[in-house]
């Protein structure tokens, strides 16, 4: 009884799966029934075409007359369509095949090939057609390296290139064509190496700001000891302190339209100096923190400080009121530089980032987030649109007015405090530990780099450079340090290309 139920109920199941057994074995014969066994044929006629294009792309320009390419005389696959209208071998009424061209026109006077690889032409050797092995080996005999496309330029570029000297630098000694530079790469412009020139002392604290006169005769720094310092640029001899802050004075702007001395500092006053009188005429209220940055507007009556309040403020000279607040930053604002073209303010933050504002809106344009850690150094260059900033972990090139990232200049490794370019692309860049390095603002090369010494009596650890600057002329620079002192750097007026070479430079 129990082996007639179990075998009704092995009846149902086979009834169940069968017909899906035999649906799957059906789908799987109909995938697969049509593929063949054995590879798949090769199609001589596009091979030939191939070979055909591959010859003449090669050897057309050294090989004397038409390139005739041997095609198969006889086989059974092209048997089968010698009377179609892309014939492969055409007869002339004699036993010598003739060849076509890439077109299919006959060739007429072809020439003999010799019956295998690696043999002679001789009268004995000489055959019309070409055997499969010896087929293969001349496939696998042509070169495989493309040939160079022609490269059509505009006849601007073609001035452009030829007076810079790219057509000449790319083309190789004894070269039968000119090859195509691809990627041009500038090669740095050597720029002289930098020595120390003079030293001054006169303050008491950490100089931590300085700014130079339209006339380029005199300049002022300002301190941690809250005094105002101007000094003859010429002599580096002391012309007169001006005192008035009661905090560090961390910016200052000289004027260049009007006999006025801007300063800031840390005790949340703006100060505005007469130099006729050297007094205090005017004071600027606003900023509920410490004022860690100042600029002056190049051709509006307009001054712009940035502090620990998070904010840059723009103020009218003359009415000492606050025009625009500009909020938006996250931490202090530690650097500003402003400009007479949009975008005519540009701060660096402790938050990382750059931000690029309107002034006549007083809002922000675009924020840069590149900086991974704080920015305490811009630098405008003076004839390009263009800027750099500077932070610990790297210098970044901008373009303006979008602010498109352009490069980034490595090797600085430390924390970069302030940067200074001037007219000939000499860009550098000061840190806390008292190294600076020089680069060429074109390439992004470090030519130099240099530490600075501390005068007799002060720690190592206070050799930090706070900010520097160049004068009128961007022959000289002027760097304040943390050992109290003022060093101003020039070329070295004896050193040429030769004594001084380009040095381990590669493109990047």
């Amino acid at each position: 009884m129990e082996g007639d139920k179990a075998g009704s109920v092995n009846a149902n199941i086979e009834k169940m799966l069968m017909p899906r057994m035999y649906k799957s074995l059906k789908r799987t014969y109909a995938l697969f029934t049509d593929t063949p066994a054995t590879s798949v044929t090769e199609d001589y006629e596009a091979v030939r075409l191939k070979l055909y294009s591959k010859v003449g792309s090669e050897y057309s320009s050294v090989k004397d007359g038409d390139i005739h390419i041997p095609v198969r005389a006889s086989s059974s696959r092209s048997s089968s369509s010698s009377s179609s209208s892309s014939t492969l071998l055409l007869t002339d009424g004699s036993d010598r095949p003739i060849h076509t061209d890439y077109d299919g026109r006959p060739v007429l006077g072809s020439h003999d090939i010799p019956s295998q690889s690696g043999v002679p032409l001789t009268q004995h050797t000489a055959t019309s057609s070409i055997s499969d092995q010896a087929y293969g080996n001349l496939l696998h005999s042509i070169p495989s390296k493309r040939p160079e496309r022609e490269v059509h330029t505009s006849a601007s570029i073609v001035e452009y290139r030829r007076a810079a000297g790219i057509d000449e630098r790319f083309k190789a000694p004894g070269a039968l064509s000119t090859i195509s530079p691809g990627i041009v790469y500038t090669k740095p412009e050597w720029h002289a190496p930098w020595k120390l020139m003079r030293v001054i002392s006169g303050h008491t604290g950490w100089v931590r700001c300085l700014s130079v006169d339209i006339s380029n005769e005199w300049f002022v720094t300002g301190s941690r000891d809250a005094t105002i310092k101007v000094w003859d640029l010429a002599s580096g001899v002391l012309k007169v302190t001006l005192t008035g802050h009661i905090s560090p004075v961390r910016g200052l702007a000289v004027s260049p339209r009007h006999p006025y001395l801007f300063s800031a500092g840390e005790d949340k006053k703006i100060k505005c100096w007469d130099l006729e009188c050297n007094k205090v005429i005017r004071d600027y209220h606003g900023h509920l923190s410490a004022i860690y940055a100042l600029s002056l507007h190049p051709t509006l009556d307009v001054l712009i400080t940035g502090g620990r309040d998070s904010t840059a403020r723009v103020w009218d000279i003359r009415t000492k009121q606050a025009v625009h607040v500009l909020a938006g930053h996250t931490n202090t604002v530690c650097s500003i530089e402003s400009q007479a073209a949009d975008p005519q303010v540009i701060t660096g933050s402790h938050d990382s980032t750059v931000k690029l504002w309107d002034l006549a809106a007083g809002k922000c344009m675009t924020t840069l987030t590149n900086h991974k850690k704080s920015v305490r150094g811009l630098a405008l260059h003076p004839r390009e649109f263009s800027f750099a900033s500077g932070a610990p972990d790297n210098i970044k090139q901008w373009k303006l007015p979008e602010g498109q990232f352009i490069k980034n200049l490595s090797g600085h490794n430390a924390i970069v405090n302030c940067l200074a370019v001037n007219e000939d692309n000499v860009l550098v860049s000061g840190a806390d530990n008292g190294t600076m390095a020089f680069w060429d603002w074109k390439t992004g090369y470090q030519f130099q780099q240099l530490q600075s010494q501390v005068q007799p009596g002060s720690l190592d650890s206070e050799a930090a450079i706070f900010a520097m600057g160049f004068d009128r002329t961007g022959s000289r620079l002027i760097t304040c340090e943390g050992d109290k002192t003022i060093k101003i750097w020039k070329e070295d007026e004896n050193a040429t290309e030769e004594t001084h070479p380009v040095k381990d430079w590669r493109p990047s």
